[in-house]
């Protein structure tokens, strides 16, 4: 009994430092907690106020931005873009899939060369046969004064040499697009693909011909305009690349061309147009809208051709 009664003041006096340690290990806690508030406000307040710096802390910071492309508006201020402004026309109708790859490369292509541009797609929306030459008359004369040149451009026709030019030709028409270096089209007198002109070089031709409803022979017509302006056409030199100039992105077996010869079509697709061109050209204009394709701008002309059937009956498909 007196073994028994000696261990009871020991089990309490256990108990009773067991409860003072609880005690202590809370004041613990909390001073603890204290403390580590104190730090981070500390820490936080150094962070914000630029006095403190850490590894994690540059990590976080957001890398720096690239600078942006130059704006138009910047690119007007740019003395080293040269005096000259480009307006692309693109003749079109339902190509849309390459529409939305021809303009993001063609702006960042001219963007890469300073050469001052607007893209003018001249979308054909009457019901009528496609007419690449008038469309590209419409383009012409909705160009507006601050363009001074043009080219005449497929919209399936990509250049894949930086070293091409799409500078302003003074000395006469520049066919980049020239027959060595097409993937297609070979013959000496071909001219279309990429033909560029100045508005006064092209003036002087009269535009193209209108008489030319479906697909081709109207830049072999233009082809002798040039010569009867008497104008000297000029081709790329010191291009090494030969037919891989160009990246052509039609696929014929998806798109059929329109190749159809209907009525006396036939015979009239070989003569020259005397008259015709941009004195007898009638369209109108549906609507006019500023797009952007992936960050490259553009303009689409949504236009409605005029046929006089007495005179071209082959504008329709009978």
């Amino acid at each position: 009994m007196m073994y028994s009664s000696r261990r009871k003041p020991v089990l309490y006096f256990k108990e009773e430092r067991r409860f003072l340690s609880g005690k202590c290990t809370v004041y613990k806690l909390f001073g603890l907690c204290m403390v580590l508030l104190l730090v981070s406000l500390l820490w936080l307040q150094l962070s914000c106020s630029g006095e403190m710096s850490s590894p994690l802390h540059e990590e976080r910071r957001l890398p720096p931005q690239p600078p942006c492309p130059p704006t138009n508006r910047q690119a007007e201020d740019d003395q080293s873009w040269g005096p000259h402004k480009l307006a692309l026309i693109v003749p079109f109708r339902e190509r849309f899939d390459e529409l939305l790859v021809f303009v993001p490369f063609m702006h960042d292509f001219l963007n890469k060369k300073k050469i001052r541009h607007q893209i003018l797609v001249i979308n054909q929306v009457d019901h009528y046969r496609f007419n690449r030459a008038s469309l590209i008359n419409v383009g012409f004369l909705e160009s507006g004064n601050d363009t001074d040149y043009l080219a005449m451009h497929d919209v399936d026709l990509l250049p894949l040499n930086k070293a091409l030019d799409y500078g302003f030709p003074s000395e006469g028409p520049f066919h980049v697009a020239s027959p060595e270096l097409h993937p297609l089209y070979h013959y000496k007198t071909y001219v279309g693909g990429i033909l560029m002109l100045t508005k006064k070089h092209y003036h002087m031709c009269n535009g193209m011909s209108n008489r030319f409803w479906g697909w081709g022979r109207e830049d072999d017509e233009f082809y002798r305009r040039l010569r009867k302006a008497d104008l000297q056409l000029f081709r790329p030199s010191g291009i090494t690349t030969g037919y891989n100039t160009f990246l052509h992105i039609h696929d014929s077996a998806w798109r059929k061309r329109d190749q159809k010869r209907v009525a006396s079509q036939k015979q009239e697709q070989f003569k020259v147009d005397p008259e015709g061109g941009l004195t007898n050209l009638k369209y109108q204009v549906d609507s006019r809208r500023e797009l952007s394709i992936s960050g490259a701008p553009c303009t689409v002309i949504n236009t409605r051709l005029e046929c006089d059937q007495d005179l071209t009956p082959w504008c329709l498909l009978t």
